[in-house]
C-alpha cells in the first residue's frame, strides 16, 4: 500500500518546549489507525502537527502530496466555543468552505448536502437551532456532519467518543467504518481500549515518544501499557500521575 502519512524524527512542541520527541513511522493510504496513550502523551500535539496548525520543531511529517485541505480535522469539543452564536445549520455548511471559500455563497445543491449530512448523524430539523443548546453527544454528532461534508482523503479525530452515549457512540463508529470502506485513511486519539480493541487494526502507544506502534492486538499488551504510563509519569517529577482511565478496561 501507498504511504499516506509519514514521521520523520519529527518533534512536536510549544515555545520550544517539546511534547513529541523523535517520532518516526507511517500510515499507510486507507488506514485505520488508534492513537493511544496516557493524558499529556502528546496525542493532540501530534494531530495539530498533522494537519497543519503547529510546525515540528525538528524533522518532518510528510502527508503524501494531500493539500490541507484534503485532511479533516475534528477536534475535541472543549475546543469549539460553544457560545458563540452560530446555528447547527451555519456551524455544518463550514465543512463546505474548501468548495464555496469561507465567503462563498450557499446555493441549492449546497443546502442539499448540509441536510443530507445532518440527516446522517441524525440532526434532521435541529438546523436552526445554535449549537450552545446541543448536547455533548448532539454536539459530537455536529461535528462529524462537517466532517462528512468536507469529504476528505484523510480524516484525523481527536476523541471523537468521549463523553458520549452509548447509542451516538455507535452510530458514529458506523460512520468511522463507512469512511474506512471508502479506503479513506482515518487516524483516531481514542481512551477506550476496548473500542479499540474491537474497531482499529492498527495502533500507535504514545508517550510523548512511540511505545509501540503496529497490530493492535500486538501493541495493546499489558507490559506496554505499562511502560506508556511510566514514561509519562517519569517525564515530569511534580506532574500528577497519569489518568486511570487510560489504561486499558480490562486486561490484555
Amino acid at each position: 500500500m501507498a504511504t499516506q502519512l509519514q514521521f520523520r524524527d519529527v518533534t512536536l512542541g510549544y515555545d520550544r518546549h517539546p511534547a513529541v520527541h523523535h517520532l518516526s513511522g507511517e500510515v499507510a493510504s486507507g488506514a485505520l489507525v488508534a492513537l493511544v496513550g496516557p493524558n499529556g502523551a502528546g496525542k493532540s500535539t501530534l494531530f495539530r502537527g498533522i494537519v497543519g496548525i503547529l510546525k515540528p520543531l525538528s524533522g518532518s511529517i510528510l502527508t503524501g502530496g494531500l493539500d490541507v485541505r484534503d485532511i479533516a480535522y475534528l477536534p475535541q469539543t472543549a475546543d469549539i466555543d460553544r457560545s458563540f452564536p452560530i446555528s447547527v445549520f451555519d456551524f455544518v455548511s463550514t465543512g463546505l468552505w474548501r468548495l464555496t471559500g469561507f465567503f462563498g455563497g450557499i446555493g441549492g445543491p449546497a443546502r442539499d448536502k448540509i441536510a443530507q449530512a445532518l440527516a446522517s448523524v441524525g440532526l434532521n430539523g435541529f438546523e436552526n437551532r445554535t449549537i450552545g443548546t446541543l448536547s455533548g453527544g448532539q454536539m459530537q454528532r455536529l461535528l462529524f456532519a462537517r466532517v462528512l461534508l468536507q469529504d476528505a482523503r484523510m480524516i484525523v479525530l481527536d476523541e471523537p467518543f468521549n463523553a458520549i452515549d452509548a447509542k451516538t457512540s455507535a452510530d458514529l463508529l458506523a460512520l468511522v467504518r463507512h469512511w474506512h470502506g471508502e479506503k479513506r485513511t482515518v487516524i483516531a486519539a481514542l481512551h477506550d481500549m476496548d473500542v479499540v480493541r474491537a474497531n482499529f487494526p492498527e495502533t500507535l502507544l504514545l508517550a510523548r515518544g512511540k511505545v509501540a506502534w503496529g497490530a493492535t492486538t500486538e501493541v495493546l499488551t499489558a507490559e506496554n501499557l505499562l511502560q506508556a504510563r511510566r514514561m509519562c509519569e517519569a517525564f515530569d517529577d511534580s506532574a500528577a500521575p497519569c489518568a486511570v482511565d487510560d489504561m486499558p478496561s480490562r486486561a490484555a
